[in-house]
C-alpha cells in the first residue's frame, strides 16, 4: 500500500477532516512510498524509533507525534535527533490525536468503557463520556478492577463521596479539567489519564470519587485498536510497541 492512501484510509475512518486540534492529524513525516511493516505506539519517542528499526519497520503510527502547536518550531537536541532517526531511514511517520480519542468505535474513551464495562449513555462533550455500571459498585472494589485491567494501580481520592458508584464519567488523557462539567451530569465517579493538585480539592467539595489512571494507560487502547483494524480490514503486517511509562 502507498503512504498517502494509507493516510486517506485512515483519514477517513477517524472522520479526521471533522476534529479541531492542535496538531498535524495525518502523515506529519513522508518516508517510503510504499508501506512494507507498521510498528504503532502511544508517543513518538526515541525508543520506538529504535523499535521501529530493529523490526525493519518503515512506518510508525502513533497518538503523540512530533510537532504540537505550542511547542518550538527550532529542530534542535531531542526534535534534531528523532528526525535524523526518520529521515535517514526513511520512515513514514503519522500521527492521530483528538480523532483518536473520540472516535466511537476505536477512540480511546470508548476502549475504556469496553475494558471496565461501563454502559456508554452519551457524551458531554466530544472527548468526555458518561455513562453506567451494569450495578453498583464500591470505590475500593472498581479500583481494584482498574489495577487487574489496565496492570496499573490507579491514584483513587474518594473523600466525602459515596460507598457505591453506580454514574461515572471519563476522559482520556489529560481530562481533569473537564471534572465540574461531568459533575453536572449526576455522576459519582470522575476517571481520566492525569491528576492536577486543585482537581482533588474539586472532588472532595463535590463529593465524588476520581480516579486517575495515568495519560499513557489511558490512551494505549485506541492506537492498539486502530493496527488491529488495519490488519484485519487491510492485512497490513502492524506490531504495537508498548514503550513503559508509569505516567
Amino acid at each position: 500500500m502507498e503512504n498517502f492512501i494509507l493516510e486517506k484510509i485512515i483519514n477517513n475512518k477517524l472522520f479526521n477532516n471533522q476534529s479541531e486540534d492542535i496538531v498535524p492529524n495525518g502523515l506529519q513525516v513522508e518516508g517510503d512510498k510504499i508501506i512494507n511493516k507498521i510498528i504503532t505506539g502511544v508517543s513518538i519517542c526515541q525508543d520506538l524509533l529504535d523499535a521501529a528499526l530493529h523490526y525493519q519497520a518503515n512506518t510508525i503510527i502513533v497518538h503523540h507525534g512530533l510537532f504540537w502547536g505550542k511547542e518550538s518550531k527550532y529542530i534542535h537536541n531531542i526534535q534534531k535527533n528523532r528526525l535524523k532517526t526518520i529521515l535517514t531511514h526513511n520512515i513514514n511517520l503519522y500521527s492521530w490525536h483528538l480523532p483518536l480519542d473520540i472516535h466511537p468505535e476505536l477512540g480511546n474513551n470508548v476502549q475504556i468503557a469496553k475494558k471496565l464495562n461501563i454502559s456508554i449513555k452519551g457524551e458531554i462533550l466530544p472527548y468526555v463520556l458518561w455513562g453506567d455500571f451494569p450495578s453498583k459498585i464500591s470505590g475500593f472494589e472498581f479500583s481494584k478492577t482498574i489495577e487487574k485491567t489496565f496492570k496499573k494501580k490507579p491514584t483513587h481520592f474518594y473523600k466525602n463521596a459515596p460507598d457505591y458508584i453506580q454514574h461515572i464519567a471519563w476522559c482520556s488523557g489529560k481530562g481533569q479539567n473537564f471534572i465540574k462539567q461531568a459533575y453536572k451530569y449526576g455522576i459519582d465517579a470522575f476517571l481520566t489519564g492525569e491528576v492536577s493538585e486543585e482537581t482533588i480539592y474539586i472532588a472532595k467539595e463535590l463529593g465524588i470519587h476520581f480516579f486517575s489512571i495515568g495519560h499513557y494507560c489511558s490512551e494505549r487502547d485506541g492506537i492498539k485498536s486502530l493496527g488491529k483494524w488495519l490488519h484485519k480490514t487491510y492485512n497490513l503486517d502492524v506490531t504495537f510497541i508498548d514503550i513503559y511509562n508509569p505516567a
